[in-house]
């Protein structure tokens, strides 16, 4: 309604939250799934040369059935991973670093916050930079302070790096085609389209912070890294209490999202996960989640994989579907999940 700005001056600004319902209703299919690799903590999934990359701390490992191998290991905590059709690997790190091929990239200034790579039929290479302000490893501080200063660009090939969007709220996910890429925005719960230099919501109200962006035929998959709640929301709300909170509470215990909880008993929201003889309610609040979205066409939600409050595989940051096999990381469940494309 155009006259609800006005009355949130008189009663306050509700919070609401889209419910798990319809395509993304909750079940325990990423739970039941089964373990491909169990390794700390596994981000970006890429295909490459016949088998599965993942990456893993500072470290990127080849998974080939049962076996395991390294195939490249860098300074600093890898944020971004992307194969080229000829088999070049695009690899992005904490440190703000970009290598291709093994040969360092230049990258313009204000890029140092590499959350997500892909290459465009044409060959360009797109990248996401989550923040200008801090590292990828910073995104929580990031949703904090409510930032917006992401932005994407691309680089044709033999061209340099060309910003395309900037003012975006943490973009963590790409999916080019031959017109354009969709973006994965995560603190506006949204997707958008970038095309002729226009910004377009595709996919709006999520019911959690979405991560990156694969292709799926008929459409793509989409991984959510963690849930909203509403005290998280409200206190995104309030300016003094996050300063304070920010400043005298250590990161991990913040009422803020989270790839995994129930690690210590100085979490918030216990509370109301637990019930009587020690059972957590699968229902409960949680900060964190685990969630993969199946979109069809236009992106509309067709359906979802959960792992929910009282679950283990959270903080699901990449999924890929290869030969109808679907290829999940939760990193928060420090596992590679595998089951059928169409599950």
């Amino acid at each position: 309604m155009i006259f609800e700005p006005i009355l949130d001056l008189f009663r306050g600004k509700a919070i609401t939250i889209p419910p798990l319902d319809g395509a993304l209703r909750a079940n325990t299919a990423l739970d039941e799934a089964a373990v491909l690799a169990g390794l700390p903590a596994p981000d970006n999934l890429v295909w490459q040369d016949g088998r599965l990359l993942c990456s893993s701390g500072a470290a990127v490992l080849a998974i080939e059935g049962s076996t395991r191998s390294q195939v490249a290991e860098f300074p600093a905590e890898v944020t971004a991973l992307a194969a080229a059709p000829d088999g070049r690997l695009a690899v992005a790190s904490d440190d703000g670093r970009l290598r291709e091929g093994g040969i360092d990239v230049p990258l313009p200034g204000g890029i140092g916050c590499v959350t997500a790579l892909a290459y465009g039929p044409d060959g360009a290479l797109w990248l996401a930079n989550g923040s200008a302000r801090h590292p990828a490893s910073g995104w929580v501080v990031d949703l904090m302070e409510k930032g917006a200063t992401g932005s994407v660009w691309r680089r044709a090939p033999g061209m340099g790096f060309a910003r395309e969007a900037e003012g975006l709220a943490w973009p963590c996910g790409l999916l080019p085609d031959a017109s354009g890429v969709t973006v994965s925005e995560s603190w506006r719960h949204r997707l958008i389209r970038l095309e002729g230099g226009r910004v377009t919501p595709v996919l709006r109200h999520l019911p959690g912070y979405p991560a990156r962006l694969s292709p799926a035929p008929g459409g793509a998959w989409l991984a959510v890294f963690a849930p909203r709640n509403r005290l998280i929301e409200f206190v995104l709300q309030d300016v003094h209490y996050r300063r304070d909170m920010m400043a005298e509470v250590p990161r991990e215990f913040w009422v803020a999202p989270a790839l995994r909880s129930g690690q210590s008993f100085l979490e918030p929201l216990q509370c109301g996960g637990i019930r009587m003889m020690g059972i957590h309610k699968a229902w409960s609040p949680s900060r964190s989640y685990g969630l993969v979205v199946r979109l069809g066409e236009g992106l509309a939600p067709l359906s979802s994989l959960h792992s929910r409050a009282n679950g283990r595989r959270h903080g699901v940051t990449s999924a890929i579907e290869v030969d109808g096999r679907l290829y999940v990381a939760a990193r928060g469940g420090d596992a590679v999940l595998t089951l059928a494309g169409d599950a």
